[in-house]
C-alpha cells in the first residue's frame, strides 16, 4: 500500500481535540464537542490522498477541498491549495483559497496565500483587499516588519509598475506616519527600481528620507539607486552614513562603489568602517582588496591577515569534508595574500598560502596561481604543464584551460608563445571567435598589424555581430593614425552593438584625437572614464588634455588612473613620454 503521509498530517488536527478531551480532568473539562472527523470525512480525506497516489489530481483536489468546506480547517485548505499547485494550476489553487478566506475570514495565513496566488496570476485589481486585510490585523509593534513582508509578494508581479501603484495604494496610510512612513516609501521605492521607474524611485527614498533620514530602509532603497544617479542618491545617504550605519547596509554602500569603479571612495569608506568596527570581518576583506589593487602591499597584506585571524574556526570532523572547505572569503585572501608574496619575491611563502585552500570550485584559479609561481621562478615549462593537468570533463573545460594557459603566458610577457598557443587551439576550436579575436591581439603585439587586420575582417565576415572585433580593427587604425575614416565607420559599427560601452566610446575618442578634434575627444573620454574608470581610458584622457595645454586636469587624470591600476603599461607610458616623470 503506498506511503501517504500528507493524510496523517491533515488528519491530525481532527484527531487532535479528541486527545485532548481524553486527557482532561473529567470533573473540570467542558462538554465534549463532537469531532469533525466522521466516517465519511475520514473516507473522503483518504480517498483524496489515494488519486493523489494514483497521479488523479483533479480527484484529489476536488474531494480535498470538499471536505476542507465541511470541515474548515487551515490545513484542509492549505492542502487542497498544495494539490491544485503540483497539477500545475493555479486558478484551481486560487479557488481554494478564496474558499479558505471565506469560510475563515479572520484567517492571516488564508489571506497570505489569496495575496500570493493573485499576484502569481497578475490579478492585481483583486489584491488590494486582502493586503489592507493583513496590514490591519497587524500589531502596531511588528508593522514595519509586516509591510516588507507583505511587499515581497508585489515582487514577482509581471506588471512591476501596477504592482507599485497597489502597493502605494495600500500603504496610504503608512507613508504619512513618521514611524511606519520610511519603510513604506522604501518599499514602495523598490518596486519602483523593479519596474524600471528611476525617477518615480528617487522621489520615494526623498520622502522616505525627508521622514527619517536615518532609516535603515531608505538607505538600502538609496544604495540600489546609486546606479541610477549617484549624486542624489549619494546626498540621501550622507546623513545615515555620518550616523551610525548598520555594518552590512555600509558594506553594501561600499560594495555598489566598487561595483561602480569607484575605488578611492570605496576605500575611505572602507577605512571608516574597518575602524569604527573593527571586529566586522567582512570589511578587513575588501579593504585589503582594494590596497592590493592599489599596491600597497603591506597594508594589504595587515588587513587580510586581520580578516583572516577574525574568522571562527573551523570545527569540522575528519570525516567531514565539507565542513573543512575553505570559506569563500577566505579563498579570496589566500589568493592575494599569495600574489603579495610573490610581489615581494617570496615564491615559498606563496605556496604556503595557496596550500591552505581546500576549495573544488577554485581548483582553477589555485592552479594557476601555482603555475605563476613556479613562472616567477623561472620555470615556464612546469607552469604550463601545471595548467595543463587541470581535469577536462568537457569542452568548457578545455576551453578554459586555454584561457588560464594565455593569461599566464601573457602576465610573463610572452607573447610568441601566446601566438602559438593560440594557433595550435584554433586547429581544435576552428572557428572559435574568441581565440580568433585574442589571435589578432597576439599578432598586433608581436609588430605584425596587417595579420591582425586579416583575421579581424575574417572573423567579421564570419560573425558579423562580434562588436569587440570592430572595436579592435578600428581602435588599431586610429592607433597607427591611418585610414581614419575607416577607423570611423569601423567604431561606430561597434557602438551599434553596444552603445553604452565605455571601452568602444574610448576608441572613438581616440579617433577624433588623432582627426585633430580634441574637443569632441576629450567629452567622449570624460564620458568614457564617468562611466568606467579604467587606467587606459585615465591615460587617453590625459593625453587629449595634456594636448589641450591643459596640464593641471591631465595630470590630474592621469594620477587617477594610477590610482585604478599602478601597473598599466599604456598608462605609465603616456605620462614618462609627455612629463617625463610618474
Amino acid at each position: 500500500m503506498p506511503r501517504i503521509p500528507h493524510f496523517v498530517t491533515v488528519c491530525a488536527l481532527v484527531f487532535a481535540s479528541w486527545a485532548q478531551a481524553q486527557e482532561a480532568d473529567p470533573a473540570e473539562a467542558p462538554p465534549p464537542a463532537s469531532s469533525r472527523l466522521t466516517a465519511e470525512l475520514f473516507y473522503q480525506l483518504l480517498l483524496s490522498e489515494l488519486s493523489l497516489q494514483n497521479d488523479d489530481i483533479g480527484s484529489a483536489y476536488g474531494l480535498m477541498l470538499g471536505a476542507a468546506r465541511r470541515a474548515p480547517e487551515p490545513q484542509l485548505f492549505q492542502r487542497a491549495i498544495e494539490i491544485a499547485l503540483r497539477g500545475r494550476d493555479a486558478n484551481a489553487a486560487l479557488t481554494a483559497a478564496k474558499a479558505w478566506q471565506q469560510a475563515l475570514p479572520e484567517s492571516p495565513e488564508a489571506d497570505r496565500y489569496l495575496l500570493q496566488l493573485l499576484v502569481g496570476l497578475n490579478r492585481l485589481g483583486e489584491a488590494l483587499a486582502p493586503t489592507q486585510r493583513l496590514l490591519a490585523r497587524t500589531d502596531e509593534r511588528e508593522r514595519g516588519a509586516t509591510i516588507v513582508f507583505v511587499s515581497r509578494f508585489f515582487t514577482r508581479a509581471s506588471d512591476k509598475h501596477a504592482a507599485a501603484d497597489l502597493l502605494e495604494k495600500a500603504l496610504a496610510k503608512d507613508l504619512a506616519r513618521p514611524d511606519t512612513g520610511p519603510v513604506a516609501w522604501a518599499m514602495v521605492g523598490n518596486l519602483r527600481l523593479l519596474a524600471g521607474a528611476k525617477d518615480a524611485a528617487l522621489a520615494a527614498a526623498r520622502k522616505g528620507a525627508n521622514l527619517n533620514p536615518l532609516s535603515d530602509d531608505v538607505a538600502l532603497l538609496s544604495v540600489n539607486l546609486l546606479d541610477a544617479d549617484f549624486e542624489t542618491a549619494q546626498a540621501l545617504l550622507a546623513p545615515y552614513l555620518a550616523a551610525k550605519p548598520v555594518p552590512e547596509i555600509h558594506m553594501g554602500y561600499i560594495r555598489k562603489l566598487i561595483e561602480l569603479q569607484r575605488y578611492p571612495q570605496a576605500l575611505a569608506q572602507v577605512e571608516v568602517l574597518s575602524r569604527t568596527q573593527p571586529d566586522y570581518p567582512e570589511a578587513w576583506l575588501v579593504r585589503g582588496s582594494i590596497e592590493f589593487q592599489n599596491q600597497a602591499l603591506a597594508g594589504a597584506e595587515q588587513s587580510l591577515k586581520r580578516y583572516l585571524a577574525l574568522l571562527p574556526a573551523q570545527d569540522g570532523a575528519e570525516d567531514d569534508s565539507d565542513a573543512l572547505l575553505t570559506p569563500r572569503g577566505a579563498v579570496q585572501a589566500y589568493l592575494l595574500l599569495a600574489q603579495i608574496a610573490q610581489k615581494n619575491r617570496n615564491p615559498a611563502q606563496a605556496m604556503v598560502y595557496l596550500e591552505r585552500i581546500n576549495s573544488p570550485q577554485d581548483a582553477a584559479k589555485v592552479q594557476l596561481r601555482r603555475a605563476m609561481v613556479l613562472a616567477q621562478q623561472g620555470h615556464m615549462d612546469q607552469a604550463r604543464a601545471l595548467v595543463r593537468q587541470l581535469p577536462e570533463k568537457d569542452t568548457e573545460d578545455a576551453r578554459n584551460k586555454i584561457t588560464l594557459e594565455l593569461q599566464l603566458l601573457r602576465d610573463n610577457q610572452q607573447e610568441s608563445a601566446a601566438y602559438a598557443l593560440l594557433a595550435q587551439a584554433l586547429q581544435k576550436f576552428p572557428g572559435d571567435a574568441e581565440l580568433s579575436y585574442e589571435l589578432a591581439i597576439s599578432a598586433e603585439k608581436l609588430g605584425r598589424p596587417e595579420e591582425m587586420e586579416h583575421i579581424l575582417r575574417g572573423l567579421i565576415a564570419a560573425t558579423p555581430d562580434y562588436h569587440a572585433a570592430y572595436n579592435a580593427l578600428g581602435y588599431s587604425l586610429a592607433e597607427r593614425n591611418q585610414r581614419l575614416p575607416e577607423a570611423r565607420a569601423l567604431v561606430q559599427k561597434a557602438l551599434q552593438f553596444a552603445p553604452d560601452d565605455p571601452f568602444i566610446i574610448d576608441s572613438l575618442a581616440w579617433v577624433e584625437f588623432r582627426s585633430g578634434n580634441l574637443d569632441a575627444s576629450v567629452a567622449l573620454l570624460q564620458k568614457a572614464f564617468a562611466a568606467r574608470p579604467d587606467a587606459e581610458i585615465a591615460a587617453h584622457l590625459g593625453e587629449v588634455l595634456w594636448a589641450l595645454n591643459q596640464r593641471e586636469q591631465a595630470i590630474s587624470a592621469w594620477q587617477q588612473g594610477l590610482q585604478i591600476n599602478h601597473d598599466n603599461d599604456t598608462l605609465k607610458a603616456t605620462i614618462l613620454r609627455l612629463r617625463g616623470r610618474l
